[in-house]
């Protein structure tokens, strides 16, 4: 038996086609979700250990780290649970218009979900990387999907590209720490799959962003991920998935 992958917020997106990718490969993958969907059925019954688990929950987190601790080896950590929460709207009569969380709560919890438990796993789960990797240089990873707006910034998600940004710099300090055995790096993507509700009118103008005005669609993501996974000279490194967007 194969040492798993571990991927979190494997429920849809990326995260769903990366750990049907790898099972279909016939690799053993743990993956972690929020919400329960249809997806999350279709890959138990195609032989993934799944974790119910909402970063939001320290508790929740606490015990999922516990159970992953177990683990005697660990081929590679795919970071990718996510959450998408837009700045409240400053108005001058309503300072929090239309806002479920205060300004502060957006914050916390952007950096809880992206940075915190991130953090945590990959400081408990050193021994269990460096495990499988043996005595082979670069043979376990570590792999944070970031975001194309952790360098650009964003008016509207603020904190949510902060806590991404983070995340890129925790690639680095990471990085260091689990040389030689562990590669850690991450891919920052901009626009790779819409969403059902996108109109034509938004699809248009997201694409109008890029040199390259196409859908990339998951195969980008995973094609990279096994490029990192086989390689044995890259680490702590951003790779970028974003069409050109930063010659536009």
């Amino acid at each position: 038996m194969t040492s798993p992958i571990i991927i979190t917020g494997v429920g849809k997106r990326i995260g769903y086609a990366l750990a049907k990718h790898f099972l279909a490969q016939g690799q053993q993958v743990i993956g972690t979700y929020r919400s329960h969907y249809a997806s999350i059925d279709e890959l138990n019954a195609l032989g993934a250990t799944l974790y119910p688990c909402d970063f939001y929950d320290d508790t929740q987190v606490r015990s999922l780290i516990d159970e992953l601790a177990k683990l005697p080896q660990i081929r590679a950590i795919i970071h990718n649970a996510s959450d998408w929460l837009p700045d409240p709207v400053l108005t001058k009569n309503e300072p929090f218009k239309s806002a479920t969380f205060a300004p502060s709560q957006v914050l916390q919890r952007m950096m809880q979900v992206h940075v915190s438990v991130p953090y945590q796993l990959n400081l408990a789960l050193e021994a269990q990387l460096r495990a499988a990797a043996g005595d082979e240089i670069g043979g376990s990873d570590v792999i944070h999907i970031t975001d194309y707006v952790a360098e650009k910034g964003s008016q509207k998600h603020i904190a949510y590209a902060a806590s991404k940004a983070a995340l890129h710099n925790m690639t680095l300090s990471f990085a260091a720490k689990f040389a030689p055995e562990v590669k850690v790096n991450s891919i920052a993507p901009a626009m790779i799959l819409f969403n059902a509700g996108d109109d034509a009118a938004y699809q248009q103008k997201t694409l109008a962003k890029a040199l390259l005005p196409k859908e990339a669609g998951n195969e980008e993501i995973i094609d990279l991920v096994e490029y990192l996974l086989n390689s044995r000279y890259v680490s702590g490194r951003c790779h970028n998935v974003d069409g050109g967007r930063h010659l536009k």
